[in-house]
């Protein structure tokens, strides 16, 4: 059990207390705490070595994507199975593949009434060669932007600090680089707001950017948006929310499983909610793909 005391920002404290003396109760399991940004990857990683037939999140899409990343570096043959108990303000994987965001109930399926089912996961590499995995979202442009703005509202967590963070956007950091995008052989060229990426059908909290998206269908869905003014954009929010924004020209929805990017200019780009690069990382060139059923999960 990894357990990140700053998941929903430190309030989440109480809660685990709670669900420590479920486990007790219900069997055991060995407990962690992550002192340090990517300690989580280091631990799950740690604990496949050493032969953890499950290794269990206990935070927000942030500590998922940390344990993902752990696991994903043991080969498949000696890969644990991922658990998840959700303590962040957004639980977007969670609320994608289908456990309770209670946390309670989530731990209960673990250690009870669970089942296991296989997932895909995303892969992204840079023009350097870092590769990094993910196991709901992958925003590029826009869609990054907004995670940078959304660290410096600390005031609020969840939906409502993303479209916080998204108003902001809108504002201040409103740019549509020149993209050049080969998905599955089909070439794409012109000028975007933003291409997110989803192996799941939300982030933000609830935003359903891809609202089709399957975690085990072998293929990653994609959102991505013309150059558009900030009004239209702004016309787009509460469809994303809904779901229905496919029904607009200047949204592209669609499938792929293999996915190479260039660009004019320096592309933030975030991973289920983490920093894959900021602006001075100069990213220009990326690629993404899917590697199907790469991780069991207990649902």
């Amino acid at each position: 059990m990894i357990y990140n005391p700053e998941a929903d920002r430190g309030r989440s404290y109480q809660v685990a207390g709670d669900l420590h003396q479920l486990s007790r109760e219900w069997g055991g399991a060995d407990w962690i705490g992550t002192d340090y940004p990517g300690h989580a990857c280091e631990l799950a990683a740690a604990a496949a070595e050493a032969g953890y037939e499950s290794v269990i999140a206990l935070g927000g899409d942030g500590t998922v994507h940390e344990v993902v990343n752990g696991l994903m570096m043991v080969e498949s043959g000696r890969r644990p199975r991922l658990g998840v108990v959700p303590l962040g303000s957004g639980n977007d994987f969670c609320a994608g593949i289908g456990v309770p965001l209670d946390p309670a109930a989530a731990m209960r399926r673990i250690f009870k009434d669970g089942r296991v089912k296989s997932i895909d996961i995303g892969r992204v590499k840079d023009f350097s060669g870092r590769i990094e995995y993910w196991s709901n979202v992958l925003g590029i442009g826009f869609d990054a932007a907004i995670n940078i703005q959304s660290r410096s509202i600390p005031w609020l967590h969840g939906f409502w600090m993303y479209l916080a963070a998204i108003l902001r956007t809108i504002i201040l950091k409103f740019e549509r680089p020149l993209l050049d995008i080969d998905m599955d052989g089909i070439n794409l060229s012109g000028r975007y707001l933003m291409l997110t990426i989803g192996n799941g059908a939300r982030e933000g909290g609830g935003f359903r950017f891809a609202p089709d998206a399957e975690m085990d269908d072998g293929r990653l869905d994609y959102m991505l948006i013309d150059s558009i003014s900030r009004w239209n954009m702004l016309r787009l929010l509460p469809e994303v929310m809904r779901g229905t924004h496919g029904r607009f020209p200047m949204v592209h929805l669609g499938r792929f499983q293999k996915l190479r990017l260039r660009a004019d200019m320096a592309l933030p780009i975030q991973a289920d909610g983490e920093m894959f690069a900021p602006y001075a990382a100069d990213v220009r060139e990326v690629e993404v793909q899917v590697i199907p059923n790469a991780l069991q999960v207990i649902v």
